[in-house]
């Protein structure tokens, strides 16, 4: 991470990835398939599209690792969202698999997912903008059978406005508290991954900031993060593990440091 954000991410190298990043495969190009040998979530090789349309994604492999942060971008309609929903088994692979905590999920359906720890917070619609703050946070824990307020503390302590706008109607609030909304009730269900398809959008760079430092701290906490992003310099700057998609194929691997730093990458991707 550079200079200004080295306040940020992930120090505590016990709940983070203990790994060395120089030892990550670092700017793989063209059809070059990431290792996945350590992921904990993986979606490997996919292929596939909506419906009976053409393949948007193809041999598209994305994976993080317990402790990480690891960050999808590219330019519009590379498939970064198609990637995660494919992951999460918002559509139907033609080829490839995932895999969640060594065990193939691919014929799960989301529902099934989340209740094999996958928490997916999607880009739009993702609260319920007639309920309360409160009553979003308790509709994430809707298949748990446990005593759910110690989790609301936890995700009250990591969001503070939402305590105090619990009884406040979700449609109610900025931009910048709906995601932390979003991302509240999505840690209700108590992951093992959480995966975050564009969580800044739209929201002012300020709120950007709070956003993805909040992210990190969830990370802190143990649980891998698989995120899509359009800011893509600035989720960089965070990621222990980034990814370049271009028309649904791996363009480049590497850290998030590794990816700022290539000439290649900053002049087609980040401006420069």
């Amino acid at each position: 991470m550079t200079d200004a954000y080295s306040d940020r991410g992930n120090k505590d190298r016990s709940i983070a990835n203990p790994r060395d990043g120089a030892s990550m495969s670092s700017s793989l190009k063209g059809e070059a398939t990431p290792s996945t040998e350590t992921a904990f979530l993986a979606g490997i090789d996919m292929t596939g599209g909506y419906g009976r349309g053409a393949d948007i994604l193809h041999a598209c492999t994305v994976s993080v690792d317990p402790g990480e942060i690891a960050v999808i971008v590219g330019p519009n309609g590379a498939g970064k969202s198609t990637a995660m929903k494919a992951v999460f088994g918002m559509l139907d692979l033609r080829e490839g698999r995932v895999v969640l905590d060594g065990q193939d999920i691919s014929r799960l359906s989301p529902q099934d997912r989340v209740a094999a720890g996958m928490g997916f917070v999607p880009q739009v619609r993702n609260i319920f903008t007639s309920l309360t703050v409160e009553e979003n946070l308790e509709m994430g824990a809707f298949l748990r059978r446990d005593d759910i307020r110690p989790t609301m503390e936890q995700v009250y302590d990591l969001f503070p406005i939402l305590r105090d706008k619990r009884r406040q109607p979700a449609g109610e609030l900025s931009g910048g508290q709906r995601q932390q909304v979003a991302v509240g009730r999505a840690l209700m269900t108590r992951p093992k991954v959480l995966m975050l398809d564009e969580p800044t959008a739209g929201v002012s760079p300020i709120v950007m900031d709070e956003l993805f430092d909040r992210i990190i701290e969830v990370s802190r906490t143990g649980i891998p993060i698989l995120m899509v992003e359009q800011n893509a310099r600035q989720a960089l700057e965070i990621a222990d593990r980034g990814y370049v998609l271009v028309q649904g194929r791996n363009a480049f691997t590497g850290t998030g440091r590794e990816l700022l730093a290539d000439p290649e990458v900053r002049k087609s991707f980040l401006g420069g």
